[in-house]
């Protein structure tokens, strides 16, 4: 289901030679045939119209590994998608073929007890979309449970049903952070993930949200996307003392919960010593594996920390939010490619060199 990395028995109903984009070593990928596992009873065969490029996409393209995550063998790359039914099994009660569907990439186990409590997604067993070994969803088709393909309301574009994945980051660390009309919010980062940080907050309530970040492009696309303020910052941590200064200064008032959505020492750092006594501080960005922050004298003041991994339950509040027009996630997608193997490495590039690309999406 989203098939592992040993391949499958084929799809029966599909004629057509099944094409993915396969990272098949340091730098490289090719587009090639990708065998689809059989349908079970259970699952659904999509194909894919929309899928973007997250940052880990770029990471194993450059690197090969993610976090603890290595590529050892070829695969398939992309988690960020959206498709219409093609084919549903035999089960499947809810979705009928020609549904256009978002796709949450994450299979759980369902038997372990954080399955059984809620917290599905720090199941151990996870076979999420282009996380080795587990094959991803730049494809003309792929096949996934049918429970984790949510059906896009009329007034949601594919493009925007794609969105949802990176969305409902935003969506989880507000959840964790317990954000609501009363909680002014820092943003540390003004990245995507920073970006729909923001769109969140804002859709749960937030009055008052201010972004920061080195670079004069991404906080104007935070003003634009309408950020309350924001705050140009350096890289060097002897600043940090100075700018928690402006930052307070630009809030105008307590700033109750941290977002940092770029996990540097500078950035961590500033978010403990700008969030007020008795707030929190929600640790989003993995930059940095190992960090050195003043954590005794936020603990000192009763700063919560609190860390989000991937997300649970957001794709029906998601949908919610784009079908209301609660949160617009159109502007976040700057740049489109096709799928050839021209465009797929066009894509990958543009979005590894970062400038005005925000979310590149790849239209099937």
């Amino acid at each position: 289901m989203g098939g592992m990395s040993h391949g499958g028995g084929g799809s029966e109903e599909s004629s057509e030679e099944n094409m993915a984009a396969w990272l098949v070593g340091l730098n490289t990928l090719k587009i090639q045939p990708f065998k689809l596992p059989p349908l079970g009873p259970h699952d659904v065969r999509v194909r894919m119209k929309a899928v973007g490029i997250c940052g880990s996409d770029v990471h194993y393209l450059k690197t090969l590994k993610c976090a603890h995550f290595v590529v050892e063998e070829p695969m398939v790359i992309g988690h960020e998608c959206a498709g219409v039914i093609e084919e549903v099994g035999s089960d499947v009660k809810y979705l009928v073929v020609g549904d256009r569907v978002a796709l949450e990439p994450g299979i759980s186990c369902w038997r372990c007890d954080l399955c059984k409590t809620g917290s599905y997604n720090l199941c151990p067993e996870m076979k999420f979309f282009a996380t080795p070994p587990v094959h991803g969803s730049l494809a003309n088709q792929i096949v996934h449970p049918a429970d984790l393909c949510f059906k896009l309301p009329d007034n949601v574009s594919l493009e925007e049903g794609a969105m949802c994945e990176p969305l409902s980051v935003g969506i989880h660390a507000c959840r964790r952070a317990d954000i609501g009309p009363e909680t002014n919010v820092l943003i540390m980062g003004a990245g995507p993930i920073g970006l729909v940080t923001m769109l969140s907050a804002r859709a749960f309530g937030s009055p008052r949200v201010i972004i920061v970040d080195v670079d004069d492009n991404r906080l104007a696309t935070a003003k634009n996307l309408g950020a309350d303020d924001v705050v140009k910052v350096s890289t060097d941590i002897k600043d940090v003392s100075k700018e928690v200064v402006e930052i307070q200064k630009a809030m105008g008032t307590a700033v109750d919960v941290t977002f940092d959505c770029a996990g540097f020492n500078k950035t961590m750092s500033t978010a403990l010593s700008a969030t007020r006594s008795g707030g929190k501080v929600c640790l989003v960005g993995m930059g940095h594996n190992e960090m050195t922050v003043p954590l005794t004298p936020a603990a000192a003041r009763e700063v919560d920390v609190v860390g989000i991994f991937r997300y649970k339950n957001t794709w029906p509040l998601c949908l919610e939010f784009l079908r209301t027009g609660k949160i617009d996630v159109k502007p976040l997608i700057t740049h489109r490619f096709g799928f050839s193997q021209k465009e797929v490495e066009d894509a990958f590039e543009t979005s590894a060199r970062g400038g005005s690309a925000i979310k590149v999406m790849f239209n099937l």
